[in-house]
């Protein structure tokens, strides 16, 4: 399997598939999850003919489970390794949930020529914790919650969480897909443990105002405005206000895994920014 070693020693899996000529699409997984998530946006967009990567970001799926450096500013330097290390021109980098924090912290910091383009997808920016600042954000005890929950029971956790608001299987009338649970929980149970609790506090506490003022490039933002676990009113159309050049699209009544629940929405969308 492709590893790369970053400077701190730790090992990132990654998948790159596709004509190394062709235009690279660099995906970013969601918490607790691995690139695993991606399976079906990277099945599309390379039968599109793209060159599709996508990573596990450290202590999640195959890469290393670390102790130490799972906040972003670490995140974003370990994409920066990678997309060295494949010497990726002219990206375009999709990030879902944590993984669009993620996207906006190390597009806010690239090298020039390496992003074309950007994606937030049901994206914590700009920042998800309550605060004076940020009164429309969810209390800490919300994430207090969720690192008890993970430290009494993760496997337990990581059935709730999918079977319920992440998919949206709570909501009345839901066709509810066993297989997409199982896989969400194999995902996150292959992860580190210390890792995923660390990460809890980097996707709700991270403040990403300045990352999307900072970033040059179109970047689309996509959101359902039935998410759950990323509340809309709080994070997509705040995000976009700060964009120089960002879009958005609003998905009336789609969860927050859409990229799971409605693939073939997603996917068009997405290959129409992409070419457009």
């Amino acid at each position: 399997m492709p590893f790369i070693t970053t400077s701190d020693g730790t090992e990132i899996f990654y998948k790159d598939w596709g004509s190394k000529d062709a235009t690279p699409i660099v995906f970013h997984h969601g918490w607790p999850l691995s690139a695993d998530d991606w399976d079906n946006q990277m099945m599309f967009f390379l039968q599109q003919g793209f060159r599709v990567i996508a990573h596990d970001r450290r202590g999640h799926g195959r890469s290393t489970q670390t102790w130490t450096g799972n906040e972003m500013d670490t995140y974003a330097a370990d994409v920066a390794a990678l997309t060295d290390a494949l010497d990726l021109k002219g990206a375009i980098h999709v990030g879902h949930s944590t993984g669009g924090g993620e996207v906006a912290h190390y597009v806010a910091r690239a090298k020039p020529g390496r992003v074309a383009k950007a994606v937030l997808i049901g994206a914590v920016p700009p920042i998800m914790v309550k605060s004076d600042k940020n009164p429309g954000g969810l209390p800490i005890g919300v994430f207090d919650g969720f690192r008890k929950a993970l430290v009494d029971n993760r496997a337990q956790f990581f059935i709730d969480v999918p079977a319920g608001p992440f998919y949206g299987y709570n909501r009345a009338g839901a066709k509810v897909d066993q297989g997409v649970i199982d896989n969400w929980w194999r995902q996150g149970m292959m992860g580190g443990a210390k890792a995923h609790y660390d990460c809890i506090k980097a996707f709700s506490e991270t403040d990403f105002t300045e990352d999307l003022k900072n970033i040059d490039v179109p970047t689309f933002v996509m959101h359902g405005d039935d998410d759950q676990i990323v509340p809309y009113a709080d994070s997509a159309p705040l995000a976009v206000k700060l964009l120089k050049n960002g879009t958005l699209k609003t998905y009336k009544g789609l969860p927050h895994g859409l990229c799971t629940t409605h693939p073939d929405i997603v996917n068009a969308d997405l290959l129409a920014f992409i070419r457009g």
